[in-house]
């Protein structure tokens, strides 16, 4: 099973129905989504700057933000099967569906080491594929990429936020990011063919 989360920036480019129709259709049973706050977690952010509220609060902004941007998708294509909890989006995938998550559950009542912006959806989306226990986690982004690059370069240049390149020695999957233009690479790996066909 793998584990595919969308930039937020994204939603804004055409690219993104493409993503989801590619994975609607080649992720049944196989892929769970993430998506990528976004514009909403843009607001979360201008909130902030200019009520200064605490990072908590705005940590659960962020992750309904995320979900608003869940919500958007399954508008737009409701083959896609909403999901929460990790027993559900097993469920899903085990119906022959693509799953998309929906992590309410990751608010959270009290200040946290992860309730801050250092965790993005980025280090959601790799403590989820660690707790499912994905064989792939890949990571779709606008900005421009060298993917060749190590982990920890990739957060000093701040393509990866610094809890991701923290928690990624735990992870035992190939971990791939993307350019949003690369989904006909990624429907070719999906397919069995190119680099992402043996995990």
């Amino acid at each position: 099973m793998w584990i595919v989360k969308l930039g937020g920036s994204l939603a804004q480019e055409p690219q993104w129905l493409l993503w989801l129709e590619m994975l609607a259709e080649l992720g049944r049973g196989r892929v769970t989504i993430v998506c990528g706050g976004g514009s909403f977690a843009d607001e979360v952010r201008q909130a902030q700057a200019r009520w200064q509220f605490d990072d908590l609060a705005a940590h659960n902004m962020a992750v309904l933000a995320m979900a608003q941007s869940a919500y958007m998708a399954h508008g737009l294509l409701p083959s896609l099967r909403l999901a929460t909890r990790r027993v559900d989006l097993l469920r899903v995938l085990h119906a022959g569906h693509t799953a998309l998550w929906l992590p309410l559950d990751k608010t959270s009542p009290r200040p946290t080491p992860d309730t801050s912006w250092d965790n993005s959806a980025d280090s959601m989306a790799l403590e989820l594929a660690i707790t499912l226990n994905a064989e792939r986690l890949v990571l779709v982004k606008s900005c421009p990429l060298q993917p060749a690059l190590p982990l920890a370069d990739l957060g000093q240049a701040g393509v990866l936020d610094r809890s991701f390149v923290a928690r990624a020695s735990r992870a035992v999957f190939p971990i791939d990011l993307v350019h949003k233009d690369d989904v006909t690479a990624v429907r070719s790996w999906l397919i069995g063919e190119g680099r992402g066909s043996s995990p």
